[in-house]
């Protein structure tokens, strides 16, 4: 505690040790493949209440509730910015009935929980119940990756989880609007004024600033550089004005201003949505930081834990469950699938942040119980976290829902360098889909049985009808350089740079053509293009797939694959593509993917004649032998028979013995 006994650290100190504390927290999930929300908690704790290192209070003092305030601001606009209703009316139909009815049963059902399994009053419980809805669409995400689902399943949950998120922001700022005025000192009737012009000027105000952002990104009245600063400040101005004139309607106001501009088609909307993901990551490891190393062991110590428990149970066990079988009725998804998407419901980070600035407002309203809904929120988060990261793949398995752990590749251009190498991944158990928006440049891959997506990877149908959520990395192949380049940079931020690849551009090795190194994919072994790949082809080289064992290791592949350009790797469930192939280390059970030379395939398909050859040879003089067996045991048989009935029969016995 000597941290403490000095007088803490000053507020620059502090920042920089919650953003240095969030992003490493967030590294190591990506790094270990473990829940981020789960690390930032431990790293909160230990800064916070267990070291003493870091106080919020002590440490930067009056600055904590605002700096959570708008933090939690912009992850509303956030979520509002992810909505769009366009997707919405284009999503499979549980998603919609998820949605439709899923929302408002939820609210209903969790408010029921809180109110009689955590025991919270009729406030807290309708305040808390909405932000309930929220599935943790940051959590699902690495949950689903990691449990290797099927694709149905998993774009389910994760689309709930991204439509829902903005929804139960949106009705827990009204439950807290329409509480806040019930307990105000004015009559029934004006209070209801109030609520109902809270809500109209706010929504006034986000739809307004919402447009005057369109119209002046669509008329070129900003410049590129400047449209995002502009939108971030944007976000800020709106909640401190709204809420400033109007109380509470600041959280409501930049909501509906991001669900007017995802609905807007801007040109610009990935570019802001992209710069907006990566300010909410540090916003919300800052406030996840800020709000867990706030904690006191002694609030904690408070709690009713036996109903804390039961409110936990009831939420995974009867709440969630209810809420989404009453929902699916009339799908056509089969039971099991609707039983792993009942129980599959964790929630995240937003749930803790959102939750952590009601209770201040409750508590600051009067409602006694209103601080418990953050330690609530805490607990439910870990408890669901935990148990679904341990749990969902072990459920996945026994309901036969896993897709096997096969890697996938998504090959953007068809071509015929496309489809051979589509077959050779799919001896090697890779799930491969080719795409591509010319319709005769797939007709080789259609023929040879690899699935293909006859359209744009970049555009909504893709979107839509493509489950990237099973595909683990991107080739980027087509005949154009340009949308090469196109695809893997816009990809590279969903799939992660380290799994997108690029075919060689032409000329990119001269100084006058080079792109900067944020622009396109990582390269492949040969550095060809396109068309160096197709002369190969051409002149008689050939796709193979190989399996490395203990006996045949990659040395001795080399040294019998001599010209070969090995590809791919696939090992353990994981593909990639090899850059350098003194780099690469074999592996028993390891598969490579390459090209070799014409001679080696035709002394390979010698060799395979010659083997074809001598096994038919086995099989022939194993079918001799076998018959020569056959009728030795026949002759064998026959000649016991008769010596059984010559000491049978009575009369050739007296025949013998004369």
């Amino acid at each position: 505690m000597a941290t403490e006994a000095a007088g803490g650290l000053n507020p620059i100190e502090a920042f920089a040790i919650v953003g240095a504390a969030g992003v490493a927290a967030q590294w190591l999930a990506w790094r270990f493949r473990l829940p981020a929300i789960v690390l930032m908690l431990v790293a909160g704790l230990i800064l916070g209440p267990v070291t003493g290192i870091f106080v919020p209070e002590r440490d930067i003092g009056d600055l904590v509730a605002p700096m959570i305030s708008l933090a939690v601001a912009v992850i509303l606009f956030e979520g509002g910015l992810t909505l769009s209703f366009k997707q919405l009316a284009d999503a499979r139909p549980a998603v919609r009935r998820l949605v439709y009815i899923g929302a408002p049963l939820g609210w209903l059902m969790s408010t029921l929980v809180l109110r009689f399994g955590a025991g919270l009053s009729w406030e807290s419980s309708m305040v808390f119940g909405g932000i309930m809805i929220v599935t943790g669409p940051t959590v699902i995400a690495p949950l689903l990756r990691q449990a290797k689902l099927q694709s149905r399943p998993a774009q389910i949950l994760q689309w709930e989880g991204i439509v829902n998120d903005p929804i139960g922001a949106l009705v827990a700022v009204l439950a807290l609007g329409i509480v806040v005025v019930m307990h105000s000192d004015v009559p029934a009737s004006e209070a209801l004024l109030e609520l109902g012009l809270g809500i109209g000027f706010a929504t006034a105000v986000g739809v307004a600033a919402g447009w005057i952002i369109v119209q002046a990104f669509r008329e070129g009245w900003v410049p590129e550089y400047m449209k995002v600063p502009l939108l971030f400040v944007t976000v800020l101005a709106v909640f401190a004005v709204s809420d400033s004139i109007m109380h509470e309607s600041g959280l409501l106001a930049v909501t509906v201003m991001g669900l007017v501009i995802a609905n807007a088609d801007l040109p610009s909307y990935y570019e802001l949505y992209r710069f907006k993901e990566h300010a909410t990551i540090l916003l919300v490891s800052g406030v996840f930081i800020l709000l867990a190393a706030g904690i006191k062991f002694e609030a904690l110590a408070q709690l009713n834990w036996w109903r804390t428990i039961l409110f936990v149970v009831l939420v995974v066990c009867v709440a969630r469950p209810l809420t989404v079988l009453i929902s699916l009725i009339g799908t056509n998804l089969p039971w099991n699938e609707k039983l792993l998407i009942a129980l599959t419901g964790p929630r995240g980070v937003v749930l803790v942040a959102v939750s952590g600035v009601f209770a201040e407002r409750l508590a600051s309203t009067g409602i006694e119980d209103g601080s418990q809904i953050a330690q609530l929120a805490f607990a439910l988060v870990l408890a669901t976290v935990v148990l679904h990261g341990f749990t969902l793949k072990p459920l996945a398995d026994r309901l036969n829902l896993t897709s096997g752990g096969k890697p996938g590749l998504i090959v953007a251009g068809g071509s015929l360098f496309a489809t051979g190498l589509g077959k050779a991944l799919e001896k090697a158990d890779v799930q491969v889909l080719i795409t591509d928006p010319n319709r005769d440049h797939l007709r080789t891959a259609r023929a040879a049985g690899v699935p293909v997506f006859y359209g744009d990877i970049l555009g909504e149908a893709a979107e839509n009808n493509v489950e990237f959520i099973a595909y683990s990395a991107i080739l980027a192949a087509s005949d154009n350089d340009a949308y090469n380049t196109l695809v893997a940079t816009d990809l590279g931020p969903e799939f992660g740079r380290e799994a997108i690849w690029q075919v060689s551009r032409d000329k990119e090795d001269r100084a006058r053509h080079a792109l900067p190194t944020q622009l396109g994919g990582r390269s492949i072994n040969g550095n060809r293009t396109l068309a160096q790949y197709l002369e190969l082809l051409a002149e008689g080289w050939e796709f193979r797939t190989t399996r490395l064992t203990a006996e045949y290791t990659l040395e001795k592949w080399r040294d019998v694959r001599q010209g070969a350009v090995p590809l791919v790797a696939i090992n353990n469930g994981e593909l990639w593509f090899i850059e350098d192939p003194a780099k690469l280390e074999g592996k028993p059970g390891m598969r490579l993917v390459s090209l070799i030379p014409p001679e080696i395939a035709e002394n390979i398909r010698r060799e395979n004649e010659q083997q074809t050859e001598m096994k038919g040879k086995a099989r022939q003089v194993a079918k001799e032998e076998a018959e020569a067996v056959k009728r030795n045991q026949a002759t064998e048989t026959a000649g016991k028979a008769n010596e059984n009935t010559n000491r049978d029969d009575p009369d050739l016995i007296g025949e013998d013995t004369r």
